[in-house]
């Protein structure tokens, strides 16, 4: 699919320069090397001229292999930017260098250990808000009852990883995923049309179950929904996905092109303050 300028990859990671950047003890996996110029190929092929590269939760809270891509993206006439993981009790002058380096988020990572607890969320929110920046949320929707009655009350932005990460066997009809939708619907949420090999029963692609809950997703709110590859596919078991097939579902998904630039291009640059 011909991507429109300014499309904007939301979710990836990169994995390099082990021994300078180690990962922390406290981890669910440990990835493969997945290098900066590697994510730039993969941008080049695809189309896309903006990304935004997300903190996995082998790093903790050393935010250091992230941060300097972002310096060497932006130094070199790129635009991209960051969503961190850091301690609630991160100096302010920590904060702003991150600010200043692109990260435009936090992650909150309560599926995989070495990420934040909620306990940690309203501390965060708060000192967040003055910057503009967003939570991100990584749960399944259908097992964070909790999470998601609160969501609505926080003062900040929350994306939601993945279409909430709920496996699709569970249905759109599921209480979590119902949630999500009314999130959306009023403009308290956004949602990451990411991660579809997942959330499907299917052993590889295509993954035609997926197509209803992305379909709900942008049914619910378009102007909440952006697109990712979640490149290079950490803590995956299944047949590896080809991102030219991921990027392709979309146009499965959002049939409608004036949609789908929304999605790819005008959501993130609010989203994440890109200059237009």
């Amino acid at each position: 699919m011909a991507l429109p300028a300014k499309s904007c990859d939301t979710h990836a990671h990169v994995f390099s320069g082990h021994e300078l950047y180690p990962f922390t003890p406290n981890r669910t996996y440990t990835p493969p090397e997945a290098t900066l110029e590697q994510y730039l190929e993969l941008h080049r092929t695809l189309g896309f001229e903006r990304g935004v590269l997300v903190q996995p939760s082998v790093y903790g809270t050393d935010n250091s292999l992230h941060l300097n891509a972002l310096h060497q993206l932006n130094a070199n006439g790129h635009d991209y930017r960051g969503v961190c993981v850091v301690d609630p009790e991160i100096g302010s002058d920590e904060l702003q260098e991150l600010h200043e380096a692109g990260f435009r988020g936090i992650r909150m990572n309560l599926l995989f250990r070495g990420g934040l607890q909620w306990n940690d969320v309203l501390k965060l929110a708060g000192r967040i808000a003055g910057l503009g920046w967003h939570l991100q949320f990584l749960i399944n929707v259908a097992d964070c009852d909790d999470i998601m009655d609160r969501v609505a009350d926080l003062p900040v932005p929350v994306v939601f990883d993945h279409m909430g990460h709920m496996p699709t066997a569970l249905g759109t009809d599921n209480p979590g995923f119902r949630k999500l939708l009314k999130l959306l619907t009023e403009n308290r949420a956004w949602v990451k049309l990411s991660g579809s090999y997942r959330i499907t029963v299917e052993q590889a692609f295509p993954y035609p179950d997926v197509t209803a809950v992305a379909s709900a997703l942008v049914a619910a709110n378009a102007d909440r929904c952006v697109w990712g590859s979640d490149w290079p596919h950490p803590h995956f078991q299944g047949q590896m996905p080809d991102d030219t097939d991921l990027l392709d579902d979309l146009a499965v998904w959002v049939p409608d092109p004036d949609t789908r630039h929304r999605i790819l291009v005008s959501n993130p640059s609010r989203l994440y303050g890109f200059d237009d």
